[in-house]
């Protein structure tokens, strides 16, 4: 049986609130109607989605394979719409993503040699929102650094570089030509708020301090509240007398790479990729 995108949509907007009567609101629909459309699928499927209980709302494993499933075909869902909407326009446009540090504009440049009929907007993106804009179609194609979940997507290795250790300007190791991951033994990190994404093999103990953005790590690091790590690129971006960029030749590089939603089927994004290749670092 074809799944019911609309049943998908319910049962993510239950399992992200694990609470029916919240998940019912958000939706405009009534409590009753949202716990038939789940029963529903449930049995489309065979399997439980959820366990309640007085204590509350649980997924099941059934359920949270759901869940990992359900968020990449929805937003490749709303995706097609959005381009079908373009293609009626008569439109041709192109929107590349990339990550800070990263220029794309020898790429650009390039695809555009080859299709000056086509628009080509660029627009940034952050490590927690990098998969998502490109599975949901907000970025056709896009230059993302790993870790990334790749669920979804067909994700192209272009270039590695190395990284470097952010520090205060008055740290004790500030302006060094080097140092290594004993020399910053205990100090506190500032990272983004997975732990996964920390590059060190031994994780230091975390600041208390998450951040989402390049801009706030730097000001944690600038007020003294711990240190982090950037890929050396960013450093020309982000220059201020407040900071100190070391190299830390141990760490493994930052990978960037390119990424498009696997069901995404263009030549234009063919044709970018290729730009993107030949103009890589």
């Amino acid at each position: 049986m074809d799944l019911d995108l609309r049943k998908l949509r319910y049962f993510v907007a239950v399992a992200e609130r694990l609470h029916f009567g919240r998940a019912a609101e958000d939706l405009h629909i009534a409590q009753p109607v949202l716990s038939r459309q789940i029963r529903s699928l449930e049995k489309d499927l065979g399997a439980s989605l959820f366990v309640r209980d007085s204590h509350g709302v649980v997924l099941t494993d059934a359920g949270k394979q759901l869940l990992d499933d359900a968020r990449p075909l929805l937003a490749s869902a709303h995706a097609v719409r959005g381009r079908v909407a373009v293609a009626a326009r008569g439109s041709r446009r192109l929107v590349v993503g990339f990550r800070m540090g990263i220029v794309v504009t020898s790429a650009v440049r390039a695809f555009g040699l080859e299709h000056p009929d086509v628009i080509v907007d660029v627009q940034r993106l952050e490590w927690d929102d990098q998969a998502q804009m490109v599975l949901d179609g907000t970025v056709d194609v896009a230059y993302v650094r790993l870790p990334i979940d790749a669920t979804g997507l067909r994700v192209i290795p272009l270039f590695t570089e190395p990284r470097v250790v952010v520090l205060p300007a008055d740290h004790r190791l500030a302006g060094k030509d080097q140092v290594t991951e004993s020399d910053l033994a205990g100090e506190p990190l500032i990272w983004h708020v997975d732990p996964h994404t920390q590059p060190t093999r031994h994780p230091h103990p975390t600041s208390g301090h998450f951040v989402r953005g390049v801009e706030e790590k730097l000001e944690h690091v600038a007020a003294g509240r711990g240190i982090s790590f950037l890929p050396h690129s960013a450093t020309a971006f982000y220059s201020r007398p407040d900071i100190s960029y070391v190299p830390i030749p141990e760490l493994p590089p930052d990978q960037a790479c390119l990424a498009v939603a696997e069901s995404r089927k263009s030549l234009l994004v063919e044709d970018f990729l290729t730009a993107a290749r030949i103009t890589a670092p």
